[in-house]
């Protein structure tokens, strides 16, 4: 079979690694507009359940990707000057780039053709290519060229975010929450290697127009950004990366194939950066697209099926990325609750996690926040 893959992002990589290692007789090119080093974005995070996926279907890949992460078991809330830990929630981190050159090395290892700074701008360059893999992203050219085909529809979130880097060390995923006198600001920050850590900074659309970001240099919205998280940033300034306002985009085909054409990846769906799926799902993706390609001799019969199979999955974590993103919509009026109110808050909203589950999940947690719904000081190991 020849394989014409589009995007040099996880997705297409991984897809493009995995069938050439388990197809050595496959010719696979793998076409990506930008040079091998370039991306934009900082650190990317893995939950353990999806490390363990990988784990399971290729070892020998999360142990390559495994001596550059940095890993946690809590996540840390901090608003009004406190902090609560929710214990039993673990994540993984690493650098965008360093992923890629990961991913990069293993697919060229392999055999794939790797085909960088060569743009592809319509299918018809395309000719020839039995199958045709569109991982090209949230601005994928292939979807937006056959979106009545693939059934394509697009809206975006209300508030705003800006993905930032820094050189200060956070010990846990952590969550930062500032109001200020023309609005309120939520900071996602989290260590991906010794050195520096991922901050994206969000607020809403009303706070961002009383700020008159519209009218700010990219330079002058990440002063007020460094000014609004100064307590956190203790002293460390904030390192940008294409990192202009954004309002996150919503991608969603009902329809996952056209002909020979299939998606994966952001160009087939998007999952809101709070629960951090994005490259998970783009992963899973290339691995369920290996499999029913394997499962079925009749190429529309694959492609079919991998829309068959991974399709409910998807939907589902798509669904409580949905929840989630809506509670982020309205989190300064979330931020009005008492701490252990907002953390409760906060690590039930996406709809997946109830009380029942959070006990088993998150003891520690759990306990204090019980304790302050009662009134009583949780147990301490050792009472009687």
């Amino acid at each position: 079979m020849r394989i014409a893959v589009i995007g040099g992002g996880p997705g297409g990589l991984y897809f493009a690694y995995l069938w050439k290692r388990r197809h050595p007789e496959a010719s696979i090119d793998l076409f990506e507009q930008n040079a091998a080093g370039a991306t934009w974005g900082f650190g990317v995070v893995f939950s353990e359940a999806a490390l363990e996926f990988l784990r399971t279907d290729d070892a020998d890949t999360i142990e390559a990707i495994t001596p550059g992460m940095e890993s946690w078991n809590n996540i840390t809330l901090n608003l009004r000057g406190e902090s609560v830990e929710i214990d039993g929630v673990g994540f993984s981190s690493i650098g965008r780039l360093e992923l890629l050159k990961i991913l990069q090395a293993r697919a060229a290892a392999t055999g794939v053709t790797m085909r960088y700074e060569t743009a592809i701008r319509s299918a018809d360059q395309l000719a020839g290519y039995d199958l045709i893999v569109a991982a090209d992203g949230l601005n994928s050219l292939v979807r937006r060229a056959f979106a009545r085909e693939f059934g394509t529809t697009v809206s975006h979130s209300a508030n705003k975010f800006a993905w930032y880097g820094t050189t200060k060390r956070f010990e846990t995923l952590s969550q930062t929450f500032v109001a200020t006198e023309r609005g309120a600001f939520n900071a996602h920050h989290y260590r991906y290697s010794p050195d520096m850590s991922t901050f994206l900074v969000e607020c809403d659309a009303a706070t961002w127009q009383a700020y008159g970001f519209a009218d700010k240099t990219s330079e002058e919205s990440q002063a007020v950004c460094e000014q609004v998280f100064a307590a956190t940033l203790e002293g460390h300034q904030l390192i940008s990366n294409k990192s202009v306002w954004r309002n996150f985009p919503w991608i969603w085909n009902e329809r996952w194939r056209s002909g020979n054409i299939v998606l994966i990846g952001d160009a087939l769906h998007s999952a809101h950066f709070s629960i951090g799926s994005g490259t998970r799902l783009a992963i899973e993706d290339a691995v369920a697209l290996a499999k029913a390609l394997e499962a079925e001799d009749d190429l529309p019969a694959a492609l079919a099926r991998y829309q068959r199979e991974r399709k409910p999955i998807v939907q589902k974590l798509v669904t409580a990325a949905r929840t989630s993103a809506d509670w982020y919509e309205h989190f300064g009026e979330h931020m009005k609750l008492g701490l252990m109110d907002f953390a409760h808050s906060y690590i039930t909203r996406s709809g997946r996690i109830d009380d029942a589950r959070l006990r088993g999940m998150s003891p520690l947690f759990m306990a204090r926040y019980e304790a302050a719904k009662t009134g009583c000081r949780p147990r301490e190991r050792g009472d009687p």
